[in-house]
């Protein structure tokens, strides 16, 4: 079991940045994948970022470029750190582990920060 807490949102002008966190508890958070999606209101969840076990980054075109995700597994923590923001940013952001062990996928999400670019 793995227990996911996302810190770091807020309010930014267009242009500036934030890191968002991912904490994580309860399990050897190293094994997992982790992603970063985003949902805005009315809209899918969709992937921003992810970050495999073995620390290769991910993007989708949503994230590329502006985005940058990293993790420190002593930490137990994936950092999203987001810059030149825009409003189209705004969203809840959340963070999602997951593993596949012997075909079974284990899968946790946090509750989501809010990231609200406005000026």
């Amino acid at each position: 079991q793995v227990q996911i807490v996302e810190s770091g949102g807020g309010l930014v002008q267009p242009g500036g940045s934030l890191r968002l966190s991912c904490v994580a508890s309860g399990s050897i958070f190293s094994m997992y994948n982790v992603g970063w999606y985003r949902q805005a209101p009315g809209k899918q969840r969709d992937l921003v970022a992810y970050i495999t076990a073995d620390e290769i980054a991910n993007y989708t075109d949503s994230g590329k470029g502006r985005f940058s995700i990293a993790r420190d597994n002593p930490k137990n923590t994936v950092y999203l750190q987001m810059n030149s923001l825009k409003p189209e940013d705004t969203a809840v952001y959340y963070c999602n582990a997951w593993k596949i062990i012997n075909a079974l996928k284990y899968d946790y999400w946090g509750q989501g920060t809010q990231v609200t670019v406005s000026s």
